[in-house]
């Protein structure tokens, strides 16, 4: 689903509960008062401005007069929510819930291609850089801070990496090793376990050297599980996607990138010469 049948979905939704709030009598406003909300939330749902959550739509059914259609309301719901997804719901109750579904997606998936431009993949976390990750982002988004369950969580499903029957492949762009996001001994200690993994059977770690010719500048971060879904992580959303069009472009941003790519003995060198940089720390 593209942001515009996202949008176009929303839009679709919001017709739909513009129909049921008419069907009562009720002025935008009347509704709003029945519900116990503001006015601008009811006309921004109904123009398709606003994103509802599930509880919305429960009450939207119920203040209707219809709670026979919240199961419809609710179906439309989750098909906007499956391919865009808010982390300000996500991340309601802080980082660990996420991390389990990680943990779930990674359990049910063979082959696991990650792309990182700005920071070190989840999967490769030392617990001290994984900390200050979710630290910051928890600051940022000013959700809970349950700092401590999340790093468990991201090194629980990191376990995966030493399944024999799982592959795991990682493009990082060189900016990345390079963007000090925690003091500099946690960051030494992360670069050493990126030139620690390269010996790893199972993973796959390709290094994008910020001087390597490009066929395409890689934009931001993505997921590839298999070839069932990818995930792409926003400021702001979430997206997951599995649609045919969507696993074809990603794909081919996957193998452009990996085409410019060092692995090995080359990717070791090159990460060295970046902790260098930061001398001991």
């Amino acid at each position: 689903m593209s942001s515009t049948d996202f949008q176009s979905g929303r839009e679709a939704l919001g017709a739909r509960l513009r129909e049921l709030r008419a069907e009562t009598g009720l002025s935008g406003k009347d509704f709003a008062e029945r519900l116990g909300w503001p006015a601008s939330k009811v006309s921004r749902l109904q123009a398709g401005k606003q994103t509802p959550s599930v509880g919305d739509m429960e009450a939207w059914a119920r203040a209707a007069g219809k709670p026979e259609v919240i199961a419809e309301l609710k179906a439309r719901t989750a098909g906007l929510e499956t391919t865009y997804r808010s982390w300000k719901r996500q991340l309601a109750a802080g980082h660990r819930a996420r991390q389990e579904q990680g943990i779930a997606e990674t359990a049910a998936t063979i082959l696991t291609r990650g792309v990182e431009v700005v920071r070190v993949p989840g999967l490769l976390q030392t617990p001290e850089y994984a900390r200050y990750v979710f630290e910051q982002n928890a600051e940022f988004r000013r959700t809970p801070r349950d700092v401590d369950a999340a790093v468990r969580a991201r090194v629980r499903r990191q376990e995966a990496l030493y399944d024999p029957d799982k592959t795991f492949h990682f493009l990082i762009y060189e900016p990345a090793l390079h963007a000090s996001t925690s003091p500099g001994p946690v960051h030494v200690a992360q670069l050493d376990r990126l030139m620690g993994v390269i010996g790893l059977a199972n993973v796959k770690l390709g290094i994008v050297p910020l001087a390597a010719p490009l066929r395409r500048a890689p934009s931001h971060g993505f997921w590839i599980y298999d070839r069932r879904l990818v995930i792409v992580e926003t400021i702001n959303t979430e997206m997951w996607l599995a649609d045919e069009a969507s696993l074809e472009l990603y794909e081919r941003s996957w193998d452009w990138l990996s085409e410019s790519a060092v692995y090995g003995t080359q990717a070791q060198r090159l990460i060295g010469r970046v902790r260098a940089a930061f001398g001991s720390a």
